[in-house]
Formats: C-alpha cells, structure tokens, sequence
C-alpha cells in the first residue's frame, strides 16, 4: 500500500495486490471508492459479490462488510473519507 495524497477529509491509496492473495472480511467507519487500474480479483460488498476487472470501480458505504480474493496480481486505487489518519506516512 502506498498513500498518493490525502486532504483534510480524504485520503487517495495506490494497492499492489499479490495473486492469490485473501484480504479478509472486514468493516469500518470510512467509505471507500476504488478503481481496478490492472488484473482481476473477486469483491464482495455486503451480500453481493462481484468479479471485477481492469477498468472496473467500486464503492463501499462506511459500515458495510467487504473482502476480496485476487485472481491475478493487481494494482487499484481507493479513495476513502473521512480521512483514514493511519495511512498516512
């Protein structure tokens, strides 16, 4: 993960995703708006799962549980507000 630029009340996030690798299920306070700039990985937004490809975008309400499964090595961008403090570097 690397911070790109954050402002006051957002934060911008680069994802260098490994095949094969499982981020698991989890929730929190920030809504998060991603784009898959390369590769392919499976998403699931509360009760709804997706396959997504390079060019695809998501958005994940505050709150809601989420995950994710790479397919192949992959590079997204998420946008999270508020701020996401312990990002930043």
């Amino acid at each position: 993960m690397k911070t790109l630029v954050h402002g006051e009340r957002t934060l911008m996030t680069e994802f260098r995703l490994k095949k094969g690798s499982i981020l698991p299920s989890h929730e929190h306070l920030h809504e998060q708006t991603g784009y898959l700039v390369s590769g392919r990985m499976v998403l699931s937004i509360g009760n709804a799962t997706y396959e997504v490809i390079s060019g695809d975008s998501w958005n994940i309400p505050g709150g809601v549980s989420h995950y994710a499964e790479v397919l192949e090595d992959s590079v997204a961008i998420e946008v999270f507000s508020p701020r996401r403090d312990e990002y930043i570097q």
